[in-house]
């Protein structure tokens, strides 16, 4: 069998160095990028839909989104109907910075995606989100507290 998940985590982790490095001119850090982006295109979302969405625990989610907020990137604000609930929003300066992420993430794609035609690149897509899917039924059960058998 072929080591799929090698290549996925070296995709993975060369695409957040160079993230990591180009944005640090924005004051942005360690894949708060990430963060910043979902906010960005889903203005209001609550803490466990973004931590479920970028497939993390919600530790990991409150650190960044503390950060985010302290530098001014983002705001919480209260949910008219429900106190408890706070919704995350993008500030000024989170929108200012918005393209320039989005930009680095179009540019990495069409270099990922180079010498590929758009059917393969439509095939790669599709298998990649199957095996996403395949891998968030692990994901949810462990997050659960349960341990997968092997």
């Amino acid at each position: 069998m072929k080591e799929i998940l090698r290549e996925i985590g070296m995709i993975a982790r060369a695409l957040d160095s160079i993230s990591n490095i180009e944005f640090k001119e924005h004051d942005l850090t360690k894949g708060q990028y990430l963060y910043l982006v979902r906010i960005c295109e889903n203005p209001g979302i609550i803490q466990e839909k973004l931590a479920e969405m970028i497939k993390v625990d919600r530790t990991t989610a409150a650190r960044a989104i503390q950060k985010l907020e302290m530098n001014g990137f983002i705001e919480k604000k209260e949910d008219q109907h429900n106190k408890k609930i706070k919704k995350l929003f993008p500030t000024e300066k989170g929108n200012n910075v918005y393209p320039s992420i989005k930009r680095e993430h179009d540019y990495s794609n069409t270099v990922a995606l180079e010498g590929f035609s758009e059917k393969e690149a439509e095939i790669m897509f599709n298998l990649l989100q199957r095996v996403r899917k395949n891998i968030e039924k692990d994901w949810e059960l462990v997050k659960k507290g349960s341990k997968r058998k092997y």
